[in-house]
């Protein structure tokens, strides 16, 4: 079967790939989370402080091991590599969940701004129609192949960052500190108040590891990956805070946490309903473009499992084109589920649970992939030789390492408890898949004729 690490034709350079960082990042949860943060008021930004601190720590790891591990397949292929074929599996497993969890979250976010036109379009049936329409186009895109996910991805990320940055000029001028108090309205003890702002602002960073993911089609991703991914990192993390500290400093909290478009709230507090049009407008390509990305990356990381022997077969197969065809569609249906299963929640709430979801099942791999580069000195100091100073490693592995776990303490027991269950389901199909693979093996085995013992005759 071949390998993950093909050699690839290198069609993503250094913006696409950064393009995919920000781009993945910067979509729904600027546009829809202060919303979900409002009922925390300005602590929220404690916790956007903590993860953009976590997040970068492993946007640097994650690029280090880009250098490692230059293999499709991002967190997958790195945790295989350090822990072992099982442990690779279960990543990919909850990595993948992630990834389709994360594609409803977007849509669900996506169909929320669209409201802002068309009154009705953001609940029931409508909106969900909405959603899975845009979920399904953008399969139809990356199953034309990478390279037309990339140019979608650039463009998109550019026409976002219009309105976020003239919302952020013009706002910054007009915050009122007096909606600053009381600084932690959720009657929460401040360590857990920030946890879970934490476990919310992390969904803003999912997509951190975009550019890991599509090694194989990367220009000399060596270099360009973790470039990429600590660019694309820091970029969104001072925009988040920013963005934040304007919409919290513009609107009453209150409105903020009800609505289901809040950042045009603030733009119509700024420049009017034509401010609001535009920022909503802004929304759906930002959250189109962030559909696209998770997109691309639902499909790419079966994909890789599967060219491994860790997932179904069948996922491993690609379109002329190259496009992991299957491992698409099965994902987008996955992702189709999740917004049906929702359904009957307020939109913001669905948002809310789904990004957490899909979060928690990021997590997994994350706290592996912090200490996966240690591992791989401690395990085979001949192909990957220790740094000279070990102690700048230790510390960053550490961090990452404790902000994952207290993120997971953040999401709270229930998302806890399907994330687990979730994960715990892909077990079967571990099974099946090793014992399909040892068959496959005993079939391939050259076949040698018993031998015949000699007769009694014979031997006396």
């Amino acid at each position: 079967m071949p390998s993950s690490s093909g050699a690839g034709k290198g069609r993503l350079g250094l913006a696409a790939c950064t393009a995919l960082v920000v781009g993945n990042m910067i979509g729904s949860g600027v546009f829809l989370l202060p919303a979900s943060l409002a009922p925390y008021g300005p602590m929220a930004l404690a916790g956007w402080i903590v993860t953009a601190i976590g997040a970068i720590a492993l946007a640097i790891v994650f690029g280090r091991l880009a250098r490692l591990v230059p293999k499709t397949g991002g967190p997958y292929a790195y945790t295989r590599a350090g822990f072992g074929e099982f442990a690779g599996f279960l990543i990919a497993w909850g990595y993948w969940i992630a990834l389709w969890a994360g594609n409803a979250g977007v849509a669900v976010a996506f169909t929320g701004y669209v409201g802002h036109f068309v009154p009705g379009a953001a609940s029931g049936l409508p909106g969900l129609a909405v959603g899975l329409a845009a979920l399904w186009t953008l399969t139809l895109v990356n199953i034309r192949g990478v390279g037309t996910a990339g140019l979608v991805q650039v463009a998109t990320t550019v026409l976002k960052l219009l309105p976020l940055l003239a919302l952020v000029v013009a706002g910054l001028t007009v915050v009122d500190t007096s909606h600053f108090v009381p600084f932690n309205p959720s009657g929460l003890d401040p360590f857990a108040a920030i946890a879970a702002c934490s476990a919310l602002t992390l969904w803003a960073f999912l997509g951190l590891e975009s550019a890991t993911v599509p090694a194989g089609d990367v220009v000399n991703p060596g270099r360009t990956i973790p470039l990429a991914t600590v660019f694309g990192t820091s970029f969104a993390a001072g925009l988040y805070i920013l963005v934040t500290i304007v919409a919290f400093g513009t609107v009453p909290l209150a409105s903020l946490g009800s609505s289901t478009a809040p950042l045009a709230l603030v733009a119509e507090h700024l420049w009017g309903p034509a401010g609001g049009f535009l920022v909503a407008a802004g929304a759906i390509v930002s959250t189109f473009g962030t559909l696209n990305g998770f997109t691309l990356l639902s499909g790419q990381v079966p994909y890789g499992a599967a060219r491994d022997g860790a997932f179904p077969a069948f996922l491993g197969e690609a379109s002329p084109s190259g496009a992991p065809v299957n491992a698409l569609i099965v994902s987008s249906l996955l992702s189709s589920i999740l917004i049906a299963m929702n359904l009957s929640r307020e939109l913001v709430e669905q948002f809310t649970f789904i990004i957490l979801l899909a979060t928690l099942t990021s997590l997994v791999p994350y706290i592996f992939c912090a200490l996966v580069e240690l591992v791989l000195y401690a395990t085979d100091p001949i192909h990957y030789r220790p740094p000279p100073r070990l102690g700048g490693l230790v510390a960053l592995a550490t961090i990452a390492f404790l902000f994952s776990i207290g993120a997971i303490y953040g999401a709270g027991a229930e998302v806890v408890f399907w994330g687990f269950l979730l994960l715990m389901s892909g077990l079967p199909v571990f099974v099946w898949i090793k014992r399909h693979n040892l068959n496959a093996r005993a079939a391939a085995a050259p076949r040698h004729p018993t031998p015949v013992s000699p007769s009694f005759k014979e031997t006396h």
